[in-house]
């Protein structure tokens, strides 16, 4: 049945049977046949059909939630008895917001070091991409804004807050300010990320709310592309302060606060909504939660 089930899961995020079958590494007869025997079993009919896939019917969506709840617990459970046998080992897939891997080093590192049998993959994308990766189990963490409450079949663990700087190349007018305005920024020539990234999102809410209607006359979904440009003296960005940090070694650009008003966004894990959680997810929450305490206790001893 989860065999099956695994075969759901690979049409579900394809939406063909085709490239389901091939990223399921079986054939296409395969995976028709595994189809069929469900609807037989359950006795509905799962997907509408013709020559090609067109859709999940009404039946086929709840049993499509059914199968992610059953095939995640199922991985969870052989997960655990590997390692009760052997210790913590396996594979571990991240999703992280573009804006957030200057941050990940801080936990994949200690993961690393405790857990040398586990290997992790780490992917860039939006936010509305980790949620749908995560609930079709393309991943086991997302690294994303968790300034509101996820949908009721996730949960989320705050890490940091995002703080914004105005980055500018060292010949700007601007250069020796401590502090700008986002109205003061929105009036320059910017590049920014895409429309289709949650920080670029944000930062278009903040320059509105300053009165300014900014468009951007360069954008890319490439931290390092906005990075090249602001060098070159033409534009300016504006960037989560670690991430511009990150990016600006050796120190070249200069990065001015940004003000009125100060913006945070907090970013965390989120992770589906499971009890218990799989080892390697349970590890890996453990650690992100003694570096958000360990942060904590420095900015109280400082």
């Amino acid at each position: 049945m989860i065999d099956k089930l695994e075969l759901l899961l690979a049409l579900a995020r394809e939406r063909h049977f085709g490239r389901a079958a091939e990223a399921a590494g079986v054939t296409q007869p395969t995976l028709s046949s595994a189809l069929k025997s469900l609807e037989d079993q359950l006795g509905v009919l799962i997907v509408e059909r013709g020559s090609r896939f067109r859709c999940f019917t009404p039946e086929g969506e709840r049993i499509l939630d059914w199968s992610r709840r059953m095939v995640g617990d199922a991985r969870a459970m052989r997960q655990e008895i590997e390692a009760l046998k052997k210790g913590l080992s396996g594979h571990l897939r991240l999703a992280a917001i573009p804006t957030s891997l200057p941050f990940l080093t801080e936990l994949t590192v200690p993961m690393r070091r405790r857990y040398p049998d586990v290997n992790l993959t780490v992917l860039s994308t939006t936010s509305d991409a980790i949620l749908a990766m995560l609930e079709n189990l393309e991943v086991d963490i997302g690294i994303s804004y968790v300034d509101t409450e996820p949908p009721p079949r996730f949960e989320s663990i705050r890490i940091y807050d995002e703080r914004y700087v105005l980055l500018v190349a060292p010949e700007s007018p601007l250069a020796d300010r401590e502090t700008v305005t986002w109205a003061e920024a929105g009036e320059l020539p910017l590049c920014l990320l895409t429309p289709d990234m949650q920080n670029r999102r944000l930062i278009d809410r903040h320059l509105k709310e300053a009165g300014v209607t900014q468009t951007p006359t360069l954008e890319s979904n490439s931290m390092l592309m906005l990075y090249a440009h602001v060098r070159s003296g033409e534009w300016a960005s504006i960037l989560p302060s670690r991430l511009a940090e990150t990016l600006d070694r050796p120190s070249n650009l200069r990065p001015i606060s940004l003000v009125e008003p100060t913006v945070t966004h907090r970013i965390g894990l989120v992770v589906a909504k499971r009890e218990p959680h799989s080892p390697l997810v349970a590890a890996f929450i453990a650690h992100a939660k003694r570096v958000r305490l360990d942060a904590k206790q420095k900015a109280v001893l400082a």
